[in-house]
């Protein structure tokens, strides 16, 4: 099969504006991608970039949101793709098994250069990043990420190539070529989790798609068959047998950013500790107790259920966004599961001591629910107190997921937190009336 050619063939013949709810679902994906990215405007790793960006120079072409600043369209996307993930509250995807707005969008504001307007079809070719990304994650194979890569910088820039390839309308055959420059340099390590360096590959990711389109449509040469054969892509970082069944199965029939849909978070952590959240903090409404009164919190997953949440020990609020213990320690103690409480700063001693008495568990046994978010996941949370009283919770669809989803007014909410209201409004109409230019204006 010629997997490279035929995703640019399928890509640039849909046409996702077909389908309304899609349409919807791009609308509140650029909402909650302003909200995530503003809430991270002050973050210090951001500073540290723009210093280093600004020592470099270039052209001023693309606003970073934020920071009233303009830079180079490439590192307009790479900064832009770090803010929105920085603080981990921007949109998952169980295909992707990552993050897609936080390089998908970046790469297309990246095009705005003179105020040009793309109307629709910039949400076209939003929804055609989203739709890629997650035909990469199901196609890759599970042991991808379980080997360690991390799948928005590696699947990233390949899903990114394809939705600017779509917004410009580049022919076939630079499209292709595009893809196996994207491919060439898709990285991103798990082991990164936890530090500055993990929305950087977001933000990375975002940059080698702009700079792989530019390559392919100035001629440049390069391979044509990336995603194909022993030496391929899915080769190298996964599973070519899974992909040549999966990546353009019906392509253009239905489009993933509604089914399984995005996951806006209500949480600034890693979705994959948003079971348990959801979980302890029902327990702490339902009942009454202090931190000393509980002798031991198990928390159940299923088989690798908890494998993005590498953080057991964590020192830092950055760290504890990674880790489960952290998360129920919080709610343990009755703080708010907020912004403020995954921040750089360490740890207090008393938190660090109690997070001793959480501990994890795999149960396969467990049936998992039909319509669990990811498929085939759940959390449950047992405490078990000094007394001998045992209570437990079991989520299996978090606040936020699809089949628990975000309205648009619960996403406004999330907006309204990080920027006044009549600056939201005017988010809010630029993107209802099209108006991506202005989007990206609001945002600076």
């Amino acid at each position: 099969m010629e997997l490279t050619k035929q995703l640019a063939e399928a890509v640039l013949s849909a046409d996702p504006l077909q389908d309304q709810r899609a349409v919807e679902m791009a609308r509140n994906g650029l909402l909650d991608a302003a909200a995530s990215a503003l809430a991270a405007k002050e973050d210090e790793g951001i500073q540290k970039l723009m210093a280093l960006v600004e020592q470099e120079g270039g052209a001023a072409q693309i606003p970073v949101m934020g920071q009233g600043k303009k830079v180079s369209r490439q590192s307009a996307a790479m900064l832009n793709g770090y803010l929105i993930h920085a603080l981990d509250y921007d949109d998952v995807h169980s295909d992707v098994r990552g993050h897609p707005s936080a390089v998908i969008i970046p790469s297309l504001l990246s095009q705005l250069t003179d105020s040009k307007e793309y109307g629709d079809r910039f949400l076209a070719a939003y929804i055609t990043g989203v739709e890629v990304m997650a035909r990469l994650g199901e196609s890759i194979g599970k042991a991808h990420y379980e080997r360690g890569w991390h799948n928005t910088g590696t699947l990233g820039a390949i899903a990114a190539v394809c939705a600017i390839g779509y917004l410009k309308q580049v022919s076939q055959e630079e499209l292709t070529k595009a893809i196996g420059f994207a491919g060439a340099q898709s990285a991103g390590m798990r082991k990164q989790f936890g530090s500055d360096m993990k929305p950087l590959q977001a933000g990375l990711a975002a940059k080698t798609a702009v700079w792989s389109i530019d390559l392919a449509c100035s001629g440049f040469g390069g391979n044509d068959s990336v995603l194909d054969g022993a030496l391929g892509f899915f080769s190298l970082y996964g599973d070519q047998e899974l992909a040549e069944s999966r990546l353009l199965e019906g392509y253009g029939s239905t489009w993933r950013i509604v089914a399984p849909g995005l996951w806006f978070k209500i949480y600034p952590f890693c979705s994959a500790a948003h079971h348990a959240a959801d979980a302890i903090l029902s327990l702490m409404r339902e009942h009454a107790f202090l931190p000393e009164q509980v002798k031991q919190a198990d928390v159940v997953f299923p088989p690798g259920g908890d494998a993005a949440l590498i953080e057991r020990t964590p020192l830092t609020g950055e760290e504890g966004r990674f880790s489960v213990e952290y998360v129920i320690a919080l709610a343990i103690f009755g703080q708010t599961l907020t912004l403020d409480a995954f921040t750089k700063k360490t740890i207090p001693s008393y938190m660090r001591t109690w997070m001793k008495r959480v501990s994890r568990e795999y149960d396969q046994t467990i049936e998992p629910h039909p319509d669990a978010v990811p498929k085939g996941r759940f959390t449950i949370v047992k405490l078990t107190l000094f007394d001998g009283t045992t209570i437990s919770k079991r989520i299996d669809i978090p606040q936020g997921a699809p089949g628990n989803a975000l309205s648009i007014d619960d996403i406004m909410k999330k907006l309204n937190s990080v920027t006044d209201d009549s600056h939201a409004q005017l988010m809010l109409q630029a993107v209802e009336e099209g108006n991506d230019s202005s989007y990206l204006q609001l945002l600076a």
